[in-house]
């Protein structure tokens, strides 16, 4: 499983091109063979998905019973616009107009690297996200990361 990590602030090209920063490359898994998936985020981003990390999750998500509404819904609108995408020779990914709309991405991105995921974000979007940081960030995590499975498991001593 890949475990991206890092802050990229990139580029479009006039035609929707992005070269991939070097940082990143390093951190690909060979078996993604340099192909990938883009798809809506959750927040008006795009998330780039290694394709090796894609067949993943869309094997977790095909296993939802679609004989339930809420999970047919799910599963339309998380495939909806999703797009394979691989490298060019120079190491750039064009990325689909119509997912760009969607984000509001035109010519400043920043690529936010996490787990098995690279958000791809309008810049000034993403710096608003920044400003807009909780006041309390010690409460968010306790309220996140205080029932963690590491945590019961222990017993609640940390």
């Amino acid at each position: 499983m890949a475990n991206f990590i890092g802050e990229f602030e990139c580029k479009l090209d006039p035609k929707g091109r992005l070269m991939l920063p070097a940082g990143l490359r390093k951190q690909l898994d060979p078996a993604a063979q340099e192909k990938f998936v883009l798809n809506r985020g959750f927040e008006k981003c795009l998330v780039l998905y290694p394709k090796n990390e894609w067949e993943i999750i869309s094997t977790e998500i095909n296993q939802l019973n679609q004989y339930v509404k809420k999970n047919r819904d799910f599963i339309r609108y998380f495939y909806r616009g999703a797009t394979e995408l691989g490298l060019d020779s120079t190491g750039r990914v064009l990325f689909p107009k119509r997912l760009l709309e969607y984000a509001d991405v035109a010519k400043e991105v920043v690529l936010f690297a996490y787990s098995n995921r690279i958000e791809v974000w309008n810049k000034e979007v993403y710096d608003g996200l920044l400003t807009d940081e909780p006041e309390d960030f010690a409460t968010l995590a306790e309220e996140v990361m205080g029932n963690t499975k590491k945590q019961e498991d222990d017993g609640g001593i940390s």
